[in-house]
């Protein structure tokens, strides 16, 4: 069939990035005699026309050669066909429910998901078929297959038991075990067979434990509430009896995962490239390895052992403390994953996360010092640990030629300066004085504002030499201004105010705006430069405006000099800066009460309008938040029966809000008691706040805090603190 390409019109077709008139090249490079053509076809053919999981046209059209190269016994990497051919099929039937209609690439309505996974159901039976191929790799790929394109429920519960009895391979019959569970979540005509035997096979003394810790854990992914409090401890047994192999992914692309970085030097990224550029496409690298074949098994599990912290908590232990390295090192970012998702406490989880920093193994140590950096103050009983690690290596450790090393100390130093630890400091001045990875230390030393003696003179310099022309520095001006606020060191005002003058001099506005609110920061102590900021209040640029205006404020205090330039800066109701320097502002600016009213009162009924049309309103809901919150802080009292009502509106839109929620309702004192219910609702959650995509460990527990604060004075109760969580 491969010769029937041309009888496609593959230009009306598309892909990812055009027309899809490259595919029959692909599609025929996949069928090659020569192995490095086939990789790149079928590198390309993922990279366009099966792009981040997308379906297109030429997807679709391109089927019929896929399944009629995998029917061909002649085809060579039949198993990768086979393995393409389902991924488009999940990508479909994921997909299908969620965008029954979308945009099609020429802008008509197109049911290209549902369609392509009706077409893949239409072509079940070639799954079975290959479920029964002589080629083991073309049966692996097909097992997933079974449980996605039958419809026949009967037939694919009776097909991979019998597919468990035919593989002897502990990944494949970990394959089957998983697939039947995801049989059983699609159909739920499958559930009751398909949760009897998961049953079986589970208690089954005759069973591999790897196969019967499969069974036990997606017995519990299908059946959530079949979970009791035997099923952990069951499978933290079954963990201890499965023997551990490494992942062919660990084998290729780190072959010693764990070993100590301490021989010869390792080549380093293309100089070209800015550092935390190079870091940040290498931890995207890192993020998707696998050290250990029970990894994917113990994730699933932690998914659907959910909030059950206790159990989570008992099962990471175990993992921690394993004797497989891979394992161990698997278990850091699941711990981190529970600590920062779900409040409690982790002390004993922190510890063991700690026990990771060993000197003799910088790649399971450097994956520890960042995991304890995310966990802000709840690093604290890993303190002695971090600092162990640093002090065990010579400060210039910090510009190791060995890259794992020097990223694991690195990574260590930053994390120990989050917990203001001094020890941080002689790292840091090697980064600072040897301009290696300086960008990492800037990160940390605006932690260790004792060390501004030292830290402000370097800091100051860079800042004076900073290139003004380049677009994209690797330390920039801003982000020094920042570190320099930061340590909160006077001696930095003549570097701030000479680097103002020349961020204005060089047009760069995101400069000059950094510096202002820098300069704002030190407050009356920054006064000298107020002949210099005034003028900027009349600026072309609002942003600039609206950071000078912040400036003269914290600079000299006067009420007179900043409120008559709020009316105009607030003609922007997206101006959310200017609407929080009204508040600082506080009464002296009653005056702006009667446009902030009216910003609000507009931004409701935009927000009505969003939910009466099914639009969103999250990003509308933090201008609900700014404006009440400056109501609040300009009348007070006065303007509490719009403020209290605007604030929870936008915390049950946007819950990422309820930080900034509950600081203002802080401030209410007695007028925040409307609050109360939903406050109390919130201290009852298990998992931490932010909505979706959460705000990390130190944002939630301020709001703990801050919530604690305002149920004990409202309702005159004692204020706990929950173990391990401040």
């Amino acid at each position: 069939m491969i010769n029937d390409l041309d009888r496609t019109d593959w230009a009306s077709l598309g892909h990812a990035y055009g027309t899809a008139e490259d595919v029959p090249g692909w599609l025929r490079g996949m069928v090659s005699p020569d192995p490095e053509i086939r990789q790149e076809a079928f590198s390309s053919f993922y990279s366009a026309v099966l792009h981040q999981g997308s379906v297109y046209s030429s997807t679709v059209a391109s089927l019929p050669f896929l399944f009629a190269m995998a029917d061909d016994p002649a085809t060579p990497d039949r198993g990768e066909v086979v393995a393409l051919l389902l991924s488009i099929g999940r990508e479909a039937v994921d997909a299908e429910e969620i965008y029954a209609v979308i945009c099609g690439e020429d802008g008509e309505e197109s049911t290209i998901y549902p369609d392509t996974a009706r077409l893949m159901r239409e072509h079940a039976d070639a799954f079975v078929g290959y479920a029964g191929d002589s080629d083991p790799r073309v049966r692996q790929a097909s097992i997933e297959g079974l449980g996605l394109f039958l419809d026949d429920a009967e037939q694919a519960v009776a097909l991979l038991q019998d597919r468990l009895v035919n593989e002897s391979g502990s990944a494949e019959r970990v394959l089957v075990v998983r697939t039947m569970a995801d049989l059983a979540l699609r159909l739920p005509v499958a559930a009751a067979p398909a949760r009897a035997w998961l049953d079986a096979l589970a208690g089954s003394a005759t069973t591999d434990p790897d196969t019967r810790l499969a069974a036990l854990v997606h017995r519990a992914r299908c059946a959530p509430d079949s979970i009791d409090d035997q099923t952990a401890p069951k499978a933290i047994e079954l963990l201890r009896q499965v023997t551990p192999t490494p992942r062919p992914e660990a084998e290729r692309r780190d072959p010693e995962p764990s070993r100590p970085c301490a021989c010869e030097a390792e080549p380093e990224s293309d100089p070209n490239i800015p550092g935390h550029i190079a870091a940040a496409f290498d931890d995207l690298e890192r993020h998707g390895r696998v050290h250990a074949a029970t990894t994917p098994l113990l994730v699933a599990f932690h998914t659907a052992l959910d909030t059950r912290a206790g159990d989570r908590t008992a099962l990471l232990t175990e993992q921690l403390r394993s004797k497989d390295l891979g394992t161990r090192y698997d278990a850091i970012a699941m711990a981190r994953s529970l600590i920062t998702s779900l409040r409690g406490d982790h002390t004993a989880l922190v510890r063991l996360i700690g026990d990771c920093l060993l000197p003799g193994d910088a790649y399971t140590a450097a994956a520890a010092a960042e995991a304890l950096g995310s966990l802000g103050t709840l690093a604290e009983p890993a303190r002695e640990a971090l600092a162990a690690y640093v002090t065990a290596h010579r400060p210039d450790a910090w510009a190791s030629p060995h890259r794992t090393a020097r990223r694991a100390h690195q990574l260590a130093v930053v994390t120990l300066a989050g917990l203001t630890d001094e020890r941080a400091l002689p790292s840091l001045l090697v980064a600072l004085d040897t301009d290696t990875d300086a960008w990492r230390a800037l990160n940390a030393v605006g932690h260790l504002p004792q060390c501004a003696a030292e830290l402000t003179p370097r800091l100051a310099r860079r800042l004076a030499d900073a290139d003004h022309s380049r677009e994209w520095p690797e330390v920039s001006p801003a982000t020094l201004a920042s570190a320099l606020a930061k340590l909160g060191d006077p001696a930095a005002l003549p570097a701030l105010t000479e680097t103002l003058q020349v961020a204005l001099k060089h047009q760069t506005g995101s400069t000059a705006e950094s510096v202002l609110k820098a300069l704002a920061s030190f407050g009356s102590r920054a006064a000298s430069a107020l002949d210099m900021v005034r003028p900027l209040t009349e600026a072309d640029e609002a942003s600039l405006r609206t950071a000078a205006a912040g400036a003269v404020w914290e600079l000299e205090g006067r009420p007179g000099s900043v409120v008559p330039l709020l009316e105009r800066l607030l003609e922007d109701r997206r101006n959310l800066d200017a609407i929080d320097l009204a508040g600082r502002i506080g009464p002296p600016a009653a005056a702006m009460l009667p446009r902030l009213r009216q910003i609000l009162n507009d931004q409701v009924e935009q927000n009505t309008r969003n939910e009466q049309n099914g639009s969103a309103v999250l990003n509308d809901s933090w201008t609900l938040v700014h404006v009440a919150s400056a109501l609040w802080d300009i009348g007070g009292t006065s303007q509490a029966g719009i403020a209290v009502p605007a604030l929870l509106d936008a915390w049950k839109d946007n819950d990422s809000t309820a930080h900034h929620v509950v600081a203002c309702l802080d401030r209410m004192g007695p007028a925040a008691r409307p609050a109360l219910p939903r406050i109390e609702a919130a201290m009852t959650q298990p998992q931490r706040g932010g909505g979706t995509w959460g705000w990390g460990v130190t944002s939630d527990l301020e709001f703990q805090h801050t919530c604690r604060a305002i149920l004990t004075r409202l309702t005159h109760l004692p204020d706990p603190e929950p173990a391990g969580e401040e």
